[in-house]
């Protein structure tokens, strides 16, 4: 019995694989920090709990296979307010971001298809390409530049006979970049010159700290037929179990193909369509103080983490992750070593390791810390990781600091 090449071309995520090692710490008494995960503790809206408790109905019936009306509207107006002119047709209603990208690449990719993207990278892009046929032709960047990439000299050199699109993901995951407008600018007029997709992930739209005002691809009217916007609830409103993601374009032909994948899965669930509608009437104030929080606990993070000697790290500007070069000589094994072998008063911490952010083997002693946790508890899983550090150096590579 054979599996496909495709599939085993793919890796394990590395925020979830060393789960049977968190379960074994866990069973050892060990009290985890986990900053693997994307799954914040911020409390979702209210609305979205009443409109569950409030929904009746005698029969529970498919959605349309497009999405809901009271969803899809409510999109159009957010996007409408941002200065993206988008109508319902734009729009098709997804089992999360993550179904959105399976789609969309299914529908532009053959074999031997590429996508540009910058590198270290969100891991399950390269299992959702690499399932459709293709395969990422990386932007290099390091920690030493700020993981920054939004440049010509860059970019154009990896375009080729096979590229079909450029994708960015802004704020980005896992590097907390945040393109400028005229860094976006620069991507979009390298798209439409080479005419090619501009795929933004834009799913952590709200979650920036220096003041600018919220920023899209689809701001740009002149590559209006190259765009395709990548969103979800499950950041935006802390609302990750809900599911709901949404694939945004203008372009007709595409939306069309889409179509026929949206109408072979059926669906999206339809209490969690009507609920995430509600949430999209959450004022300014929310994300406000949202941000607020999530910079609070970016400039704990930060801080405490370049108290650790060696750690080369560039402070985040946007969404809530931070890659870190760590002194260390391979950080998934450390990171196996911090879940089997060390506590620091019977605790540790977790953490994804940044190898699996590339497509081949580079961050080996980088590592994505999700700076999701209630400022305490950072600052706790900050001192556990420095002290982890010391005694790991010492342990097991055998250096004496």
């Amino acid at each position: 019995m054979k599996i496909s090449q495709k599939i085993q071309e793919c890796s394990l995520s590395p925020m979830r694989k060393f789960y049977p090692s968190v379960l074994k710490a866990r069973q050892m008494g060990k009290k985890l920090y986990c900053l693997n995960l994307g799954q914040p503790d911020i409390k979702t809206p209210i609305k979205f709990h009443e409109t569950i408790r409030n929904f009746e109905s005698p029969v529970l019936e498919y959605a349309p296979s497009p999405g809901i009306p009271a969803i899809i509207n409510a999109i159009v107006d957010y996007y409408n307010n941002i200065n993206v002119d988008i109508t319902g047709d734009d729009v098709i209603i997804t089992t999360g971001g993550s179904e959105a990208l399976n789609m969309l690449f299914t529908c532009i990719l053959d074999e031997g298809s590429e996508v540009i993207i910058p590198e270290p990278f969100y891991p399950n892009y390269n299992t959702m390409i690499r399932t459709a046929g293709g395969r990422i032709r990386p932007i290099t960047t390091s920690p030493e530049e700020g993981y920054r990439y939004a440049s010509r000299e860059k970019i154009e050199p990896l375009i080729n006979e096979n590229t079909r699109a450029i994708m960015v993901t802004n704020p980005g995951n896992p590097t907390g970049v945040v393109l400028t407008k005229d860094e976006m600018k620069v991507i979009a007029d390298i798209a439409k010159e080479h005419e090619l997709y501009i795929i933004g992930d834009e799913v952590y739209r709200e979650f920036v700290y220096g003041g600018e005002s919220l920023a899209s691809m689809g701001q740009f009217k002149d590559i209006e037929q190259n765009v395709v916007i990548i969103d979800s609830v499950s950041k935006r409103f802390s609302a990750c179990g809900a599911r709901v993601g949404a694939l945004i374009s203008k372009n007709k032909d595409l939306m069309a193909n889409a179509m026929k994948l949206a109408q072979s899965r059926l669906s999206v669930a339809t209490i969690d369509q009507l609920a995430a509608a509600a949430l999209y009437s959450c004022d300014e104030s929310y994300f406000a103080e949202v941000r607020d929080e999530y910079k609070l606990r970016r400039d704990t993070c930060y801080e405490k983490l370049m108290e650790i000697p060696g750690v080369v790290c560039e402070k985040p500007q946007g969404a809530f992750y931070m890659m870190a070069a760590l002194p260390v000589d391979n950080a998934d094994k450390f990171n196996k070593w911090l879940l089997e072998e060390f506590d620091d008063n019977h605790e540790t911490v977790v953490f994804a390791p940044g190898s699996g952010f590339y497509t081949d083997g580079k961050g080996i002693n980088e590592i994505r810390i999700a700076y999701v946790l209630k400022q305490e508890d950072l600052e706790r899983a900050m001192e556990i990781l420095k002290l982890g550090i010391a005694k790991y150096r010492k342990d097991v590579m055998g250096l004496n600091d």
